[in-house]
Order: structure tokens, then sequence, then C-alpha cells
């Protein structure tokens, strides 16, 4: 057997295993139009099953503000969803369906990827009729953030697999069918520019709605960007590495302990802070209610502060 028909044996027996876990989602959301009264606006999207009892992934954004939500399975068979949590910062999303024996998708580890490496994407491509919609590329860049988005987490995968209207929610798998980020959103000013919500990710949140209901993550609160070179000059500001706080939230523990518009963010507990990611993954290693040393830079002078943590505030976690 040749290399290509070997590798093209191995696609496609990816597709096969995966594509029984790929469900098409409908969602009805219900708005109020001043000429024609309260209008039921449709949307498609995809999500993949993670748990035989019926528990489905997708993007927020496929379900948010769904009057109705309905699951379709690859075998024909439709439920009622029923949103389980989600976590509009990361666009993450839990529906659970009633039924049991589901074909769950196998969810691999993203912290493994490599630039280069293949990828497919599955999905209900603009909900055309007769199965997931299948695309092959490669993971074109790591730790991506989404342009002109609000999400928190920033680390995506950058793919040039085609994603379309309708991919959003579905996976970006390996070439073994092991599920390594959820597709959630394309540039549609560029050719090949995909984005996909590392699945390392998805495991965090999706635990934590499954426990919790919610997603609950310490809070420093403030607005911040990560500190370059041309933003040092600037600013004339002592460092070129680190996050600039742009705002504070004078409810949160960095107000209370001193921190302050202009200063310079370089070190959280034991980890150093380069570049905004780098607050964010510090904070995951921390719990609500517990003390950090955070470490930054004023006037040229480092400083360290105690802080205490807190959960981040439902409105702020809605803040979109």
């Amino acid at each position: 057997m040749s290399i290509l028909t070997s590798l093209e044996s191995q696609i496609t027996g990816a597709v096969e295993k995966l594509s029984e876990s790929v469900v098409s989602i409908d969602s009805v959301r219900v708005t109020r139009d001043f000429a024609y009264g309260v209008v039921p606006i449709e949307g498609k999207g995809s999500g993949l099953i993670i748990d035989s009892k019926g528990y489905v992934i997708t993007n927020n954004h496929v379900i948010d503000g769904a009057a109705k939500v309905q699951i379709h399975l690859k075998d024909g068979r439709s439920f009622v969803g029923e949103v389980v949590g989600s976590d509009p910062s990361t666009d993450i999303a839990v529906v659970h369906v009633e039924a049991e024996n589901l074909p769950a998708a196998t969810l691999g580890d993203s912290e493994q990827l490599k630039v280069g490496q293949l990828a497919l994407a599955i999905g209900n491509t603009l909900g055309l009729q007769g199965g997931p919609t299948v695309s092959l590329g490669v993971v074109s860049a790591l730790g991506r953030p989404l342009p002109g988005a609000d999400f928190i987490f920033e680390g995506l995968i950058q793919t040039d697999t085609a994603i379309n209207p309708g991919n959003s929610g579905g996976p970006l798998a390996d070439i073994s069918g092991n599920v390594i980020g959820m597709n959630t959103a394309m540039i549609p000013y560029a050719q090949g520019v995909g984005f996909a919500i590392p699945v390392n990710t998805i495991k965090w949140v999706m635990q934590q709605i499954r426990e919790k209901g919610r997603v609950v993550r310490p809070w420093l609160g403030i607005y911040g960007t990560t500190l370059n070179e041309a933003l040092a000059r600037r600013y004339d500001l002592p460092a070129d590495s680190g996050v600039l706080v742009v705002e504070v939230d004078a409810r949160g523990p960095a107000y209370r302990s001193g921190l302050r518009v202009g200063d310079v963010i370089i070190g959280i507990g034991s980890q150093a802070i380069n570049q905004m990611k780098d607050v964010l993954s510090a904070l995951s290693k921390h719990a609500i209610s517990e003390e950090v040393d955070l470490r930054f830079i004023r006037t040229g002078t480092k400083r360290v502060t105690r802080l205490l943590l807190q959960e981040t505030p439902l409105q702020t976690v809605q803040r979109r």
C-alpha cells in the first residue's frame, strides 16, 4: 500500500469514526419587530456528543438567547436540547438531550499540537442536508487571539481548514479522529483563516459547567493589553514585555491591592507575565479566595502586592 493510500485510509477512517458524534443544531430566538410583532429567528450550527448519556458541546453563540434548541443526529433522530450552562467568555456551551448510548467523540490533547499537522473540520456547513461536511487542512498557528473579539481565552488554534457558516460548534480533529478543538470563527475577508477553541480549554469549561452549572474563575478586575516595544517607547515605560493595565475595576481585588492604570504586571504567583494570555494562565492555577503575590512595575520601580482572588461578577462574565 502506498503512503498516500495509507494516509487516505487513515483520514476516511477518522471521518467515519467522528462523524457519528457530530450533530446539527437548530435554534429559534424570538425577537420583537415594530412592523410584524413577535418574530422567530432561526439559526443553524453544529455540535459534538462528548458523553454517551446525552451531553453535547457547541458554541455559546449558536444557542445564545434561544427559546428552543433542536439536536439532530446523523442517524436521523432528533431531540429537544436543554442548555445545561454556557460560558460567553470562551464561547462554549453544554446542551443535554434525553438519550442513552450515544456515540461519544474521543477528546485529544491540544497541548501536543504542532503547527503544520493535518486537521479535519466537520460540521453542518450552510445547513446542507445529508450529513456533516468534511474539510481537510493544517494547523496554521497556535495561541492566536481572535481579531476583534472579547473572548477571555486568547490561545486559539488557527487553521486553513475550510470553516463556513454552520460549522460553528463542530469539531476540529486530527487524522486519527481525536478532537483537538471546536470550530468557532472564520475571517470573512480572508482566505483560509479559521479559528478553533483548544480541546483542553473545552474540557475545563465543560467540567465546570457540568459540576456547577457555570464557570467559576478568579478575577483580577483589570483590563489590560500585552506590552511591546512600540507601546513601551510611546508611553516611556521601563519594560518591553508584560501586561499594561489600561483600566481597573474598583470592585476588584487588583484595585483594593493598589494596582492602578499605567502599571505593568510582570508576575502572578510563580508565573512570569509576558503577555495577556499569561495572566489568564496564571489565574487558572489559583482558586477563589486564595491569596497570591502580584509583581508589577510602576514609574520604573519593581513592586509586589498581595491580593485576595475573587470570583468574576456575573455582569462581567456576560460582557460581550
